[in-house]
Formats: structure tokens, sequence, C-alpha cells
């Protein structure tokens, strides 16, 4: 009797990848420069990323163990596709693919070149590239890594058996290490001993330096990214960042990567863990609880105000509090959309808030990805000094409704109720003034200041791209600039005005399903700036597609799309499968022509048919 007929695997959609090419060339490789045929035989995963994006930082953490665990048959090649314009420097590239430990091969591609190639629309994308050089998956925004792993086991089977997988040493070469005290420091603190606390970011790190801000007193933690209470050698920590000193002496840590907040003594150098639980919080997470069973997403800074830490939750665009007497933490403002609105608490919007300030009468913020400078009322009210959105940015003083920063990370509250503003991307320290409305330049030729502490008469910078504090006398007169504006670099797509298709597409990752035990698994958001772009189709649905009205008397904007879909094992003997959620934000840039496409598909997993 003969046998039946194995059931025959699905043909995989495979398109042939287009060739890697940037004008910055290749970082990490040895200064040898690649093509894709040099890389046959091997899978690859492209990660088009840009160093501002926290969800972009959250992708290189994610793809640290499938790294590891397949070094032999996959290449992961960063490719670096620059949203500010200081992104596009190469020098920055370098600097920003060391301070974030990323250990693959990274082409720079300052024009986009590659970006474009790929039809890749948002920060982060990843692109699945099987030995033979096609394109075989494509994910955006972040939480696939447990798909791509899938997808990585069986192409290594198929290509194992058809003889075309070759394995072996990749083609990272790690740069020779840079012998400074600090390296890419964070956030600083000064204790009221006088001296100093320096998140040493790079080097998983707490350093004390002496008052001069130079001389190195001691270390705290062990130098070995993890996520380990004790002393100040055996303690271990994972990209620390903000710093903010309590009533009782001790200093609490915003300890970014490993989405937790720390206890340091400075008295013993012990390390304890306030909250968090090391998992990054994602949709559908509790918002409130325990500390320690509450998961958080990239706390970037903390700073103390009204009887409680205050946390600049840049993963998830929210400020969260922590409340020590109760050991509790929970949200206090933002929706988790990622923009600037203004408004109540719970209807405010922020775009990777990374700065804390406090005065007795506002909580100040710097919002990066909006370039913005904004403050939060005694009353939970949202409000903004400085910036306009996600999309302009530049160097330029004057009233605060035209200023422009670039992507500041940090701000101080100044002895006269101004605030000193480190303009990150534009190596400047600005300075707002409530009083007059005015924005000035304080000084320049700082390299991505990221903080600044101030030390009587003197404010003492965080340079992280120079690896060093720098001490300023505070001027009485600002430094005068030309003034520099920008837009976000990306083309625009034509499309056709009034009626418009959007796609967003959706595969579960083989052997899922979408979730719908508790209702509807997916989830859309759509708006538009300016607001008059659409006549039709804005606000919240549960359906992937949708029809635009799109106004032909406005005659560009900027469509943003929120998009989330949750999908489970599918394993019917399993009453509590593995679940994961995969979610991004895009922000696409249209232009209305005749010509123009009447469909908009965006990926968030799988290919468009």
């Amino acid at each position: 009797m003969s046998e039946p007929a194995p059931t025959p695997t699905p043909r995989r959609a495979r398109v042939r990848a287009p060739e890697l090419t940037g004008e910055g060339g290749w970082l990490n490789t040895g200064g040898r420069q690649y093509s894709l045929a040099d890389l046959r035989g091997r899978i690859v995963l492209l990660d088009f990323w840009t160093f501002c994006c926290i969800n972009c930082l959250h992708v290189l953490d994610e793809l640290r163990e499938l790294e590891e665990k397949h070094r032999d048959t996959v290449v992961v090649v960063g490719v670096h596709s620059p949203k500010f314009a200081h992104e596009a420097e190469h020098r920055a590239v370098v600097d920003a693919v060391e301070r974030y430990g990323v250990e693959h091969p990274v082409l720079d591609d300052p024009q986009l070149a590659t970006w474009k190639q790929y039809a890749v629309r948002a920060w982060p994308t990843l692109v699945v590239i099987d030995p033979e050089g096609y394109v075989v998956a494509q994910h955006a925004g972040e939480g696939h890594a447990h798909a791509i792993e899938r997808l990585v086991e069986e192409l290594e089977a198929e290509h194992t058996a058809k003889g075309t997988l070759r394995r072996g040493d990749g083609p990272y070469v790690p740069p020779e290490p840079e012998p400074t005290t600090l390296r890419f420091p964070g956030k600083a603190l000064r204790l009221p001993a006088g001296t100093f606390l320096v998140s040493d970011t790079t080097r998983h790190q707490i350093v004390e330096l002496a008052g001069d801000g130079e001389s190195e007193l001691r270390r705290i933690g062990s130098g070995t990214r993890g996520f380990t209470d004790g002393d100040a050698a055996t303690a271990c920590f994972s990209e620390p960042q903000g710093l903010a000193l309590l009533d009782d002496g001790s200093v609490v840590v915003a300890d970014t990567v490993n989405h937790a907040l720390r206890r340091l003594d400075p008295a013993t150098g012990e390390v304890t863990t306030l909250a968090g639980t090391g998992r990054q919080w994602w949709q559908g997470s509790p918002t409130a609880g325990s500390a320690r069973e509450t998961d958080l997403s990239s706390p970037w800074d903390v700073a103390w105000w009204q009887g409680r830490v205050w946390i600049a939750m840049s993963g998830v665009h929210q400020l969260w509090t922590y409340d020590p007497a109760g050991h509790a933490v929970s949200v206090a403002a933002g929706t988790t959309n990622e923009g600037l609105v203004d408004g109540p608490a719970d209807q405010a919007w922020f775009a990777q808030p990374s700065g804390l300030a406090a005065t007795p009468e506002r909580l100040w913020l710097a919002d990066s990805e909006t370039s913005a400078l904004r403050w939060v009322e005694a009353d939970g009210s949202v409000h903004t000094a400085v910036g306009t959105g996600l999309f302009d940015f530049g160097h330029r003083d004057g009233a605060a409704g035209q200023a422009l920063f670039q992507h500041p990370l940090g701000v101080t509250a100044l002895p006269d109720g101004s605030v000193a503003v480190a303009d990150t991307y534009n190596h400047a320290l600005r300075r707002y003034d409530p009083a007059t409305g005015e924005v000035t330049t304080l000084a320049t030729d700082l390299r991505e200041p990221s903080d600044a502490v101030l030390d009587g008469d003197d404010i003492v910078v965080v340079e992280s791209a120079r690896h060093r504090l720098t001490r300023l006398r505070l001027p009485e007169e600002a430094v005068r600039v030309q003034a520099v504006a920008h837009r976000t670099r990306r083309a625009a797509t034509e499309v056709a005005p009034g009626r418009l298709r959007l796609d967003v597409i959706f595969q579960a990752p083989k052997g899922q399903k979408l979730d719908t035990r508790y209702g509807p698994s997916t989830r859309l958001l759509v708006s538009a700036t300016p607001p008059e772009l659409l006549l039709d189709g804005e606000g919240a649905g549960t359906d992937l597609a949708r029809a635009l009205e799109l106004n032909p008397a406005v005659g560009e904007g900027v469509l943003h799309v929120s998009a989330m879909a949750a999908s489970c094992d599918d394993d019917p003997d399993n009453p509590y499968p593995a679940c994961h959620v995969h979610q991004q934000d895009w922000g696409v840039p249209v232009r209305l022509a005749g010509d123009g496409a009447d469909r908009l598909p965006l990926v968030l997993a799988g290919l468009d048919a």
C-alpha cells in the first residue's frame, strides 16, 4: 500500500532584495565595504533604525538574544536612516553605534537611499532576506523578535536541505575601546557634599566625581550589562540615565534598558530595586499597581515633585509617578499616543519625554521627538512653551512661538525662574524665559549635551559625545546664532485627493492566530496634521483597513497612523498560550496630486500582496 503524498508546504512570497547602498559606508566591519552578494548564503536581517527613536532602541535590545543564538547563520545589518539633521552626520552615527552597544554591521545611509529602495515608511522596520537574496518578510515597530526567531528556524531548515545555507563567522568587527573616564554619560546630579554623580550610560555604571567634575572618586556597578541588586562592586545596571535626590539622602536611578527604577545609597554604595520587573510594558499591561510588580518602559529621567518621583517614561510617551510611601507606580499623564497635544493629563500626548526639572509650581520636561519644551501644572494640565510637533526642528532664537530646538534631552530650572535646555542635536545650551516668552542661546560648541546641573554661579553640562562634564559661567548676555529651520527628511508620498484606502498589513506569525478572547485584537487610530487634511476617517477603530477622505484644498500634510495587533500561539491544548503584541506608529508625509495613489499600504507584519 502506497504512503499518502505529503502535504506540500505553501510557497513563501519572495521578492528580490535591492542592493544595500549608503553614502556613509559601513561601520563595525573593520573598514570593509559589503554588498548583498557578499552575504549570500546567510539569513540577513535588515534593521532600519535611527538613533533618536526609542522604539528603535527597544528593537536593538530585542535582537540581542536572536543574534547570539543564530550568530553562525544570521547577519543583522543596521541600516541607519536619519530623521533629524544631526543624525545624518557620520560622526554622530559612529557615536550612536558605540553608545547603544550595537554589535553588528551598520550601513550609514544619510540620504535614505536604501530606505527608499525597500519602501520603508517607519522607524523601526525589520526586513528578512533569505540565503538566496530574496525578501521573505517585513515587520514595522517592535515586539516581533519571537516571529522572526520562528522564521529564522524555518529558513535554516529549508536552506540546509537545499544546500544554500552558509554557516560561519559573520562580518562584525568590534571597534577599539577608547580610554576615557566617562563613556557617553547621560545625566548628572550634584550631591549635597559638592560631588557629582554621573550616569556612565554605555559602561552601565554610576560614577562619583569630585567637585571639579573631573576626578573620579568611585564607581557603582560592575560595568557588565545586567539587572542585579547588591553592593557597589556587584550591582548591575543596563544603560542607566536619570538621577534624582530624595529627602532621605538616597538617589533614584532611571535604569533605562532594565525598565526599572533603582535606589542607590550614596553612603554605602548599596543598590536595590524600587520599581519595575525588568520586563517592558506593552499595551494591555497594568497602568498602576505595586511598584515591584508593574512593568515599566524605558524610564529616561526622574524628578522629585509634589511628594512623588515623576518618571519620564520615554518608551510609551507618558509621565508616570512612583509613590515611596505606598511603594506604588501609576500613569500621571499621557495616552501612549506619540505627538504634541496639550490639555488635561489623561488627554495629553507626548513624544519620548527625556528630561525633567521641578520647581515648586511646575514640572518642566524636554519632549525630545517633538523638539519641545513643555510643562505640567500642579493640577496635572500639560502645556507647551516651545515646539510645534514631530516634524519641525532647528536652531532659532526669539519668541517662543517661532523658536526651534532639535531633539533636546535635558532641562534645568535656573534661579531666576527661567529654564536651561540641553538642546542635544544642536550641540547647544538654550534658555527659555517664561517672563518674556523669549528663547536665547547660552552656549554653543558643546557635543550632544544631554543634561546640566547648577553649581553655585556655574552650570555644569553633561557633554555626552565628548564624554565629560563641562563647566560654564552663566552669561549675562546670550550668544547670538544664525537661525536654522529643518523638517524631517523623508520624501512625501503622492496620493490622490478625495478617497484614499488605508490598509495596515498584518499577518499573524506562523503558529499563531489573532487573540480574540477578550474582544477585537486589533486597533487603528488615524489623525492628520493639519487636521483639515482629513475630511473623513479620523479617529479610533478596530478594523486595520479604513477609507479616508482627503481634502483637495489642502496640498500636503502628515497622516498619523497608530496600529496594534495581538496574536497568541495557536495551540488548542494549551489554556494559557503565549501572546504577543505588535504595534507601530507611522507619520506619513503626503502630497496631494491628481495622478497620486488611491491606496496607502503600511506593513505591520508580513508582506503586502
